[in-house]
């Protein structure tokens, strides 16, 4: 696996270079060719943050994970993506998400127990009325979500808005 790492407000050292390499180099074990992993580490004040994207044919693979020591969270972002692989291979195959030649033939091959099944548990149907964005994060904020989808009435499109980290507000539309 190639590994490109990145630090923001920091210094990538020789010894956090080789930890990301030894923990994301045990998952070369799922992949049949030469993957690249791109490693974005950052420090800000007391949390230490590591994102990990590797690009697959078809799809991306992917885990951000924060911690207050930078060796703990690249423990945890090696884990969460080998619990994502084994935990939506089928996923990745059936729907043809990922080229199954991005894969080793012994990941495709090995069940891996599914101990999270995805289940939807409640079905929601409401009138979607035309509202400005603006509208929307203070419907949302009223309703105690940290998402709303709505109409928007600059454009007519389903959109949703969403909280973000630091107290900002997201907001996802469709292309036109």
């Amino acid at each position: 696996m190639k590994i490109t790492i990145v630090g923001k407000n920091m210094d990538v050292t020789p010894s956090l270079q080789d930890a990301v390499k030894d923990k994301l180099g045990k998952l070369d074990k799922f992949f049949a060719q030469e993957i690249e992993a791109h490693v974005v580490m950052s420090v800000d004040k007391d949390r230490h943050k590591i994102e990990v994207t590797i690009p697959v044919r078809g799809g991306i693979i992917r885990s951000e994970q924060t911690s207050n020591d930078m060796y703990v969270s690249i423990d945890l972002v090696e884990e969460i993506i080998e619990r994502q692989l084994k935990k939506y291979k089928g996923k990745l195959i059936r729907r043809e998400q990922a080229d199954v030649a991005s894969f080793k033939r012994e990941y495709i091959e090995k069940d891996y127990l599914d101990d999270e099944e995805i289940k939807i548990v409640r079905r929601k149907q409401f009138d979607l009325k035309p509202m400005y964005p603006e509208d929307a994060c203070v419907q949302m904020e009223l309703l105690g979500h940290n998402f709303y989808v709505f109409c928007n009435a600059e454009n007519e499109q389903i959109a949703v808005v969403y909280k973000r980290k630091g107290g900002t507000y997201g907001m996802i539309e469709p292309e036109q």
